[in-house]
């Protein structure tokens, strides 16, 4: 027997995998341009109302634990951003702080997923989704973007896939269905009418269903924003959101969960979650005051996200053009988060997969990428767009020279 557990086997991530050989390249004076990390404060500095509060809370010595489930402060906060931007009555008993994100992953799987349970998700997908539920024994079931239509759900095909469910006898086993809007990889923003299905379908099938719109307010290219809290009113269901994105707060490590209906799993769930709070005694006590005040000051909020948006449309759909350029690439516009997935024609470049690719540029051009695989997107590359537009040519340029000379090599 090892000493590590089977399980650990799940804890990856293929976003990060290749930073110890671009360091190394790095440290051996190599110029290495890096389009696999969506952070945008290492692109557009955190607004410094954010800053300002987080030393004034270091300043009133408010760095001992703080209450498990999150500060009134900011759990009231996030209560009101969603009844001005949503129009959803919360409590602060259905908000609960994590330290991002991920936290509220690994907390929501291991209250829910035992040896053999199931969950649904869509591919291109986050990794995390996956890795969490993986590490608690759970499987995931499989639906998918419709590439061909622009990274659109058919709920048709998940109705039918549903029904198929039911009849094999596993969709006693799925516990929960969680989607990302807008979706980490592509930028897909999923429309009200799709997201309304959506709904109806877990309602009908007894599917709590989980939203993750950490990027619900970089939206662009004219398209609007719907949140699932505005469809599935009176369905059991659960939203995750933070800091680190709309707010431009990736290292204050804020996240949070709001689960507004009071049916009996979702109460039962909302308990349960408390306890899981409590096993880690607080969140970052400081970077809750600063949050709270992030999302109270509306005015400072919109001017900071209102530029960054706008920046982040320009970049992204400049790289958009310039992978056009590419005959060797297929890209698909986004018009949220700030992510691009383009499709890489493999055999016509002589690789075998998409690690391989990444591998190959990493190497001879030096630009960082992360493969679609991990992702669940196989024969595809995620780039990130948030660099100036300067530095998304250089990098772009570069991988379209080396598609065109490896295909006339």
């Amino acid at each position: 027997m090892g000493f590590l557990s089977k399980k650990s086997v799940h804890a990856t991530n293929s976003i990060r995998e290749l930073d110890g050989i671009a360091e190394k390249m790095r440290e051996g004076g190599r110029k290495i341009t890096k389009l696999n990390i969506g952070d945008p404060a290492a692109y557009f500095p955190t607004p410094k109302y954010i800053i300002d509060a987080y030393v004034e809370a270091l300043r009133e010595g408010r760095t001992s634990y703080s209450t498990s489930h999150g500060i009134k402060e900011l759990t009231s906060a996030v209560s009101a951003r969603y009844k001005r931007m949503y129009n959803l009555d919360s409590s602060n008993e259905d908000i609960m702080v994590t330290q991002g994100v991920s936290e509220a992953l690994m907390f929501l799987n291991s209250a829910l997923i035992d040896n053999g349970d199931m969950a649904i998700t869509f591919k291109p997908y986050y990794p995390e989704y996956l890795s969490h539920l993986k590490l608690n024994g759970g499987d995931m079931l499989f639906e998918n973007y419709e590439e061909s239509r622009g990274w659109e759900i058919d709920t048709d095909r998940l109705e039918r896939s549903l029904a198929k469910m039911r009849s094999d006898g596993k969709i006693k086993k799925v516990k929960y269905m969680i989607l990302a809007n807008p979706n980490n990889p592509t930028g897909t923003v999923l429309g009200r009418k799709v997201l309304g299905e959506i709904a109806d379908l877990a309602s009908e099938y007894g599917i709590f269903l989980i939203s993750d719109e950490i990027y619900d307010e970089i939206i662009y290219n004219g398209f609007k924003f719907t949140s699932m809290c505005e469809v599935a009113k009176g369905i059991p269901h659960m939203i995750l959101n933070g800091m680190s994105k709309d707010y431009d707060s990736t290292g204050f490590r804020i996240g949070f969960m709001i689960i507004p209906e009071d049916d009996k799993k979702s109460a039962e769930f909302k308990r349960k979650m408390m306890d899981y709070s409590a096993t880690r005694l607080s969140s970052n006590t400081p970077a809750e005051y600063a949050a709270a005040e992030a999302l109270n000051n509306v005015a400072a909020h919109k001017r900071a996200v209102g530029k960054m948006v706008r920046e982040i449309e320009d970049r992204a759909n400049h790289a958009v053009e310039r992978l056009a350029e590419n005959r060797y690439i297929e890209v698909v516009r986004p018009n949220g988060a700030f992510y691009i997935l383009p499709r890489i024609d493999l055999k016509a470049l002589g690789f075998g997969n998409d690690r391989d690719f990444i591998h190959t540029v990493l190497e001879k051009e030096g630009i960082q990428l992360t493969r679609g695989s991990g992702f669940g997107g196989p024969s595809h590359i995620r780039i990130v767009a948030l660099p100036p537009k300067e530095i998304l040519d250089y990098a772009i340029n570069r991988l379209n020279v080396f598609c065109k000379k490896r295909a006339g090599r």
